[in-house]
């Protein structure tokens, strides 16, 4: 199984793998193919929910997801996404939350969207064997705030906020950092000034590693961000395997003989 320490030992030297999953027929898909690390994201509210935005999901909802998801896998270290006011409002609801993660659901810990409100968190969380995964750059549940969700690094000042903030979660013991929706540059020189091994999501190839939504790269959702690539059209087949189902039962080809069992001792009915 993936442990901090096995990610920790592949910065700068082997590509770390990471995809997010949400239930346990694509964890088990995914944990199959060798990913390092599967992220129960709060992206499943709007890549499986019907969201526009990842804020209405809670803890609870968040919770359901991971436990489907450390059921099906067995490899792959599990980190469950601590949605949006689930941390940063007091250190005893964070701690309750976040331990939530491993002791009922089984993750192996969890991400936080960072900043400079969860440096003292992680240390606290760690202190108490958390392991944390931070996340600078883009973070999406600041959505109202942004107004959207622009590429973040794109001045001198905020590009050394984030090489800064990711200095002090490294110091608080953070075992890794997403980097979300920055420039390229920026990306290559906070890898190079950390140790911990940094995952990029539109932040270019030379991170340690990269994660994508399950949905953006299997095919399944009907758009996905321009940072995002498709590696097959699972939408399409879906699409080709009910339509197949709905003129098989309106002809009446299915259920065929081989579907169905008669019992011949039982007398008729009626």
């Amino acid at each position: 199984m993936t442990t901090v320490r096995d990610l920790r030992a592949k910065a700068g030297s082997e590509p770390i793998t990471m995809l997010t999953a949400y239930d346990a027929p694509a964890a088990e898909i995914v944990d199959e193919a060798g990913v390092d690390v599967i992220l129960v994201g709060d992206s499943v509210a709007n890549a499986a929910l019907g969201y526009e935005t990842t804020l209405p999901v809670d803890v609870d909802a968040i919770a359901h997801h991971v436990g489907a998801v450390t059921r099906a896998t067995e490899d792959a270290m599990v980190v469950a996404d601590m949605p949006f006011l689930s941390f940063g409002t007091d250190e005893q609801s964070a701690i309750e939350n976040a331990g939530r993660m491993l002791q009922e659901e089984g993750a192996d810990g969890v991400k936080l969207e960072s900043g400079p409100h969860t440096v003292d968190i992680t240390r606290r969380l760690v202190e108490l064997g958390i392991p944390v995964m931070a996340h600078l750059g883009l973070t999406p549940q600041h959505v109202n705030q942004y107004g959207g969700f622009p590429r973040q690094g794109t001045d001198q000042e905020s590009a050394e906020r984030i090489l800064e903030l990711a200095r002090e979660h490294e110091d608080a013991g953070a075992f890794a950092l997403v980097l979300e929706h920055v420039p390229s540059n920026v990306a290559r020189d906070v890898t190079n000034a950390i140790e911990i091994p940094t995952i990029g999501i539109g932040a270019g190839p030379e991170c340690d590693g990269q994660v994508l939504v399950f949905h953006d790269a299997v095919g399944i959702s009907e758009w996905s961000p321009s940072f995002a690539a498709q590696f097959g059209d699972v939408r399409a087949e879906m699409s080709s395997a009910v339509t197949e189902y709905v003129d098989a039962v309106e002809s009446g080809a299915f259920p065929a003989d081989e579907h169905s069992h008669e019992e011949a001792d039982l007398d008729e009915l009626y």
